[in-house]
């Protein structure tokens, strides 16, 4: 009896209780986003490839190619700093991937499906937090190219302008890693596939060379690069001369990644066993 009375006193309190209200998307997104700052916090080596990446690549090659192709360090620094900085920030979104194949080894997708709240601000969150660290690679790339010499015509509009495109790039490029990372057996296997896409998007591009130096064959291949868009639209933005073009191509290239990618990764969050 004292079984039935107490579990008719629960059933009381919870029928006549008040209901929380449900959080919206863009709260849970923002949860989560935050979610994602918090394992830097307990793992700060997590900051290492925004951090000691962006501050080497800048260094090496300003002087090891800044001489030979330009004839300056200081001059090629201005056309290299936008390209080596769309690198830096493209290289680390393959992280968002290994994150979530992380989450998924340890179960913890199979609990947040099981949350009631906007099921794609899960991976949304997830995609804020690594917009947060491309932000700081993206500060310290600027940062360190500021002390070297660089001068963007630009001014601050340009530079800040250039970052966000190239957020909202890395953002739409991070989709591609989230999905593989529902399906890679392992971070290994993650990483590996990343690095065979990744470098030939990034080296086979405008980034350190004018593509005109190029082969035809490479040449065709190089201007046909997304990255090589976006690193033009960029460097447009941040010396004064931007280009309506290529910043108009590389969200549409951006818009449609998300518009692929997007349902695909949802699909395989709400189905993944």
């Amino acid at each position: 009896m004292d079984n039935n009375n107490q579990s008719a006193s629960i059933q009381s309190l919870l029928a006549h209780g008040a209901r929380p209200n449900p959080i919206n998307a863009v709260t849970a997104s923002l949860i989560f986003g935050w979610r994602a700052l918090l394992k830097i916090k307990h793992v700060p080596e997590q900051l290492f490839d925004v951090t000691a990446f962006p501050i080497m690549f800048t260094l090496l090659f300003t002087y090891m190619f800044g001489g030979a192709i330009a004839g300056s360090t200081e001059e090629y620094l201005q056309f290299l700093l936008p390209g080596i900085l769309a690198q830096t920030v493209t290289m680390i979104t393959m992280y968002t991937g290994v994150a979530v194949n992380n989450d998924i080894r340890k179960g913890v997708f199979v609990r947040f499906r099981s949350l009631p709240v906007w099921q794609p601000s899960v991976l949304v969150g997830a995609l804020l937090g690594d917009a947060a660290r491309y932000t700081i690679a993206s500060s310290i790339v600027i940062s360190l190219g500021m002390i070297l010499g660089f001068k963007p015509e630009g001014g601050f509009i340009g530079v800040f302008l250039a970052v966000a495109l190239l957020l909202v790039f890395s953002f739409s490029l991070s989709w591609i890693w989230t999905s593989i990372g529902f399906i890679a057996r392992s971070q290994e296997s993650l990483f590996f596939l990343s690095f065979v896409v990744l470098f030939p998007l990034t080296f086979a591009s405008n980034i350190f060379v004018d593509p005109e130096t190029m082969p035809s064959w490479l040449e065709a291949f190089v201007s046909a690069n997304p990255v090589t868009w976006l690193v033009t639209a960029m460097r447009g933005l941040m010396h004064g001369a931007p280009e309506v073009e290529g910043i108009g191509i590389v969200l549409i290239i951006s818009a449609t990644l998300v518009g692929i990618f997007g349902p695909i990764t949802m699909f395989l969050f709400r189905n993944k066993k």
